[in-house]
């Protein structure tokens, strides 16, 4: 007798540690499934499908800053378009469009894009403001030309210090959108830079800091750039915010246009064109170089 009252006595603790144990999987199982109590999954966020790639032609400063590195896996994520990009100086990103070599531009040459699009080249839109930084002159951080005593904030007075001296200058020579400022700043002085001390590069910006760097000598820059190099160098700044706008540095992104031939991936471009302009896009920008550098690379400013 004794027996089977200790067996009822198991059994009925069994059946308690079974209820036990289905409440606390129950529990768990809400959980997993976000607590619906008809036991279904939340719904997972939605995954953009891969639309392909197309040719962004960009300048260099936009890829030796660092920025399209950050910027475009964010636009890929949300588009599904990938950005094949072609590094070169405004000026050729521009014959690239004209020949129909490119889908997009994002290029800082203003007056230069003005004509291109007035040519016809460019889709209906035309070209749409995105982003500014601005340019700095910089140089050996002992300064022999004496700038920043003649014009540490006057672009005209820096240049005609380094001629005076004929102190080595380092050109960037590809038409780019720095070469055309630079050659503005020198026009604007009255001085035709020649001689020794005048060196034509032909090349992009990180590689004109790093020979500027090499032969201590004083170069044009865009201040994303620079930041993006200067730990790598024993150069400064030596001329910078001069009040007249000229160091300004604005940047555009300008769309193909269609007809040019059936190559041409203009719902890309747009798209590009669109999310760049976009809230994300402009957020995307600002934020760029804020936790390395502890300011913005590129001021965002889309109409």
């Amino acid at each position: 007798m004794k027996k089977n009252k200790f067996m009822k006595i198991g059994i009925a603790s069994l059946l308690v540690l079974t209820l036990v144990a289905a409440t606390f999987l129950g529990a768990c199982g809400d959980k997993k499934s976000g607590g619906d109590p008809t036991g279904e999954t939340s719904t997972e966020e939605k995954q953009v499908e891969p639309k392909g790639t197309f040719r962004l032609a960009t300048t260099t400063s936009t890829k030796d800053s660092g920025l399209l590195e950050y910027i475009l896996p964010i636009f890929q994520k949300s588009t599904g378009w990938e950005a094949d990009v072609i590094s070169v100086g405004s000026g050729e990103a521009l014959a690239m469009g004209r020949n129909g070599e490119a889908d997009v531009l994002l290029v800082h040459s203003p007056a230069d894009e003005d004509t291109f699009v007035d040519e016809g080249n460019a889709d209906a839109t035309g070209k749409v403001q995105i982003m500014y930084n601005d340019f700095v002159l910089i140089g050996p951080k002992t300064d022999p030309a004496g700038i920043n005593a003649a014009g540490a904030n006057d672009a005209v007075k820096a240049f005609k210090a380094v001629a005076d001296q004929k102190a080595a200058f380092i050109s960037r020579g590809d038409e780019s959108g720095t070469h055309k400022k630079e050659l503005k700043i020198w026009d604007t002085a009255g001085i035709t830079p020649t001689g020794d001390w005048y060196t034509v590069a032909n090349a992009g910006m990180a590689d004109v800091i790093a020979m500027a760097n090499e032969k201590l000598g004083y170069t044009l820059a865009d201040r994303s750039t620079w930041l993006a190099k200067q730990q790598d160098t024993d150069l400064a700044i030596v001329s910078e915010k001069d009040p007249s706008g000229v160091y300004n540095n604005q940047y555009s992104v300008i769309c193909v246009n269609p007809d040019k031939n059936d190559q041409i991936k203009h719902d890309a471009a747009v798209a590009f064109q669109e999310w760049m302009a976009s809230a994300d896009g402009q957020k995307a920008i600002g934020e760029f170089g804020v936790t390395e550098y502890g300011q913005q690379l590129f001021t965002p400013n889309a109409a």
